[in-house]
């Protein structure tokens, strides 16, 4: 069976249920044969809910299903019995949901935590049965309110994953095998351009018992900065990260050319007004060390940190598994 796809944004509607009619009975008995109204008030119709489910990755169950309503509030009955409330209705979205109001544009509310509920359509009122309109001057009152319609809203779904670190880099820059050989994923990898076509978490464990999450991104082709390629639809899910980490393929072994991939990666930010994105803690990773020899790769990585005028600077191969103990002891005291 064909895995779903990942979807990280879509439109629903949502309508909560309709409030329950109001009953106009009388009280009819062997010895109150002529009783007095006794009609009760229906139901409050049931509320639509969004809430945030660790166990769904993506919002691509709503590519199908674009229309939620809640159920109807139960009519009222004689003897005074209200009609029951419409059971609400609870839609599941990942962890890291914006929802926005498609009418007005604006933020109706975050999904940032399991389980968390957000209120998105009131159900209508129940109808008031005729016992609720009897009075001194209005004793037997044959009049009973129908129930009000619940809310009706559209909004547009649009996810941002949650991750403690994100990769960024040019394609082929070695994302995918990073996280692999960090968190022992198994991301699809290849000496070819936009291996990675959606966005990918790992769990990385670090040597304190704590636990980072990281996302991998799609490449930043030339031109993402103006919407071309797969990267740059993407990078809000690295939005809400505390630390990016920049892959450059060192591979070459040439510290200008190392540099001006690093260069191009915050030019392409820069062109797409990503200043979220270049204002965050950065740390730069050299990859594709074991492509290096050994006795050339510290004067290498020196002059790279001299031409990026940064210490923040740390050389791995994933192949190897040079420099991956270093790099992770240095996202623990980072994060």
């Amino acid at each position: 069976m064909a895995r779903a796809a990942f979807l990280d944004e879509a439109v629903i509607e949502v309508a909560g249920g309709r409030g329950g009619s109001g009953s106009a009975s009388f009280l009819r008995t062997r010895r109150q044969p002529r009783g007095g109204p006794d009609g009760g008030n229906g139901g409050t119709g049931g509320r639509v809910y969004a809430q945030a489910d660790e166990s769904v990755s993506s919002l691509a169950d709503f590519a199908l299903k674009k229309r939620f309503a809640a159920p109807a509030g139960g009519g009222g009955g004689a003897r005074g019995r209200h009609g029951a409330n419409g059971a609400d209705l609870v839609i599941a979205m990942p962890v890291g949901t914006d929802i926005y109001d498609a009418a007005t544009a604006a933020l109706h509310g975050s999904l940032l935590k399991h389980r968390q509920k957000l209120l998105l359509a009131a159900g209508g009122a129940g109808g008031r049965g005729n016992l609720t309109f009897k009075s001194s001057v209005n004793r037997a009152p044959r009049q009973a309110d129908p129930g009000a319609e619940g809310d009706a809203r559209g909004f547009r779904l649009a996810l941002r994953l949650l991750a403690d670190a994100g990769l960024l880099g040019l394609p082929n820059a070695g994302k995918s095998s990073l996280l692999n050989a960090l968190a022992g994923t198994s991301v699809k990898t290849g000496a070819y351009p936009f291996t990675t076509l959606k966005p990918q978490l790992g769990t990385v464990d670090l040597e304190d018992y704590r636990q980072l999450t990281v996302a991998d991104l799609p490449g930043l082709a030339p031109g993402a900065g103006a919407g071309r390629g797969l990267g740059a639809r993407f990078l809000r899910h690295v939005s809400r990260t505390r630390l990016l980490l920049h892959l450059i393929d060192a591979g070459d072994a040439d510290p200008a050319a190392i540099a001006g991939r690093h260069d191009q990666l915050l030019a392409e930010l820069e062109a797409g007004g990503q200043e979220e994105l270049l204002a965050k803690r950065r740390l730069v990773v050299l990859t594709k060390i074991d492509l290096v020899a050994a006795k050339q790769m510290p004067a290498v990585a020196r002059e790279v940190r001299a031409r990026l005028a940064t210490r923040d600077v740390v050389v791995v191969s994933s192949a190897s598994g040079a420099g991956l103990d270093r790099l992770r002891a240095r996202l623990g005291r980072l994060l």
